[in-house]
């Protein structure tokens, strides 16, 4: 399976990368929002790990645009917010799931 992350944080990108490769994924990154949605709409994704707090192009713009676009990749949203109302945002933009900084991989 392939993945992209797009991530602004190069500590948290680097983690997510790594745990998913160990796991036996393929991953490509984008750190900005705009680079993010190109490789989305021009490669071939299984699913796609976003932050929300993106530069250049937020990460509900990019998801928003990727389902207008007609891309049916599977969106995991990551984002520090933790409300309600931003999961049900995040979700609403097209997002399939929501997880929330911090998190761990299990061992």
């Amino acid at each position: 399976m392939r993945i992209l992350i797009v991530e602004d944080d190069r500590q948290t990108a680097l983690f997510i990368s790594k745990g998913l490769r160990q796991e036996g994924f393929a991953v490509d990154s984008a750190s900005n929002g705009k680079d993010g949605l190109h490789l989305v709409l021009t490669e071939s994704y299984d699913a796609a790990v976003i932050d929300i707090m993106l530069p250049e192009m937020d990460g509900l713009a990019l998801i928003d645009e990727m389902r207008r676009k007609r891309s049916e990749v599977p969106v995991i949203v990551l984002s520090a917010k933790s409300s309600v109302d931003d999961r049900i945002k995040g979700l609403q933009a097209g997002g399939d799931d929501y997880l929330v900084k911090p998190f761990a991989f299990s061992n």
